[in-house]
């Protein structure tokens, strides 16, 4: 009895605090919302690989912020923006970074109140980048060569200033995200576009939406995609 009541406890300590534990969830069919503007609020997903020679990350965003925010945030102790995918508002960029290198792609339609889909890949002998936005890619632009090393953390809702935090609430994320994968090798122009078409894909082999080992910290809810009726 005295073990149940201390778990009990525990539980509820975790919910005051506003953490949930860490573990495997199929998130099939789910998305995670980030309702409120915040500098602590995000989920951190813990890669099933370490040390990347090539990325690809795919994901889905639904928001109506009108600033600078991280999509999507991986760090490692020696880079905090070891592969950062960031919306950088004034100039209307999508700015991929990896690690001290990044690159920037402006003219995309990124209109508010509607899911985009958005897939970047990164070669490490190259150094080339490239991004495909709804659908449609870019043109592969440079930013750095050499390996991603070290201990990866990779955070939705936030842009990591430091390996696992140092966070600013004026590039906070605010909406939905869903569907995110990584791969360590460049996911070809076919998978791509099923991806983008939601169709039958090649799950992420270093993060898998199906298959996530990741924690929720702060109010970050887990929802049902939002369907449309016909």
């Amino acid at each position: 009895m005295f073990y149940f009541l201390q778990q009990m406890k525990l539980f509820f300590l975790l919910v005051v605090m506003g953490t949930v534990s860490a573990e495997i969830q199929d998130l099939s069919g789910k998305m995670l919302t980030f309702p409120q503007q915040t500098k602590t609020a995000h989920a951190k997903l813990r890669p099933i690989k370490q040390g990347y020679n090539t990325v690809t990350v795919c994901h889905r965003s639904f928001t109506d912020i009108k600033r600078d925010h991280a999509l999507f945030s991986l760090s490692t102790p020696s880079s905090p923006n070891s592969f950062l995918i960031f919306w950088q508002n004034t100039n209307g960029q999508i700015q991929p970074h990896v690690r001290e290198g990044k690159a920037e792609y402006g003219g995309w339609d990124y209109k508010p109140n509607m899911w985009h889909s958005v897939c970047t890949t990164w070669d490490s002998v190259t150094g080339l980048v490239q991004i495909w936005f709804d659908g449609l890619p870019s043109i592969r632009k440079y930013v750095t060569t050499g390996s991603i090393t070290g201990t990866a953390v990779a955070i939705l809702g936030q842009e990591q200033d430091s390996h696992g935090g140092g966070f600013d609430i004026n590039q906070s994320f605010v909406g939905m995200i869903t569907d995110v994968h990584m791969w360590d090798y460049t996911l070809s122009s076919c998978e791509i576009q099923n991806y983008m078409g939601e169709l039958s894909f090649t799950p992420g082999n270093v993060l898998n939406w199906s298959a996530l080992d990741f924690e929720i910290i702060g109010n970050v809810l887990t929802e049902n995609k939002v369907t449309f009726c016909h």
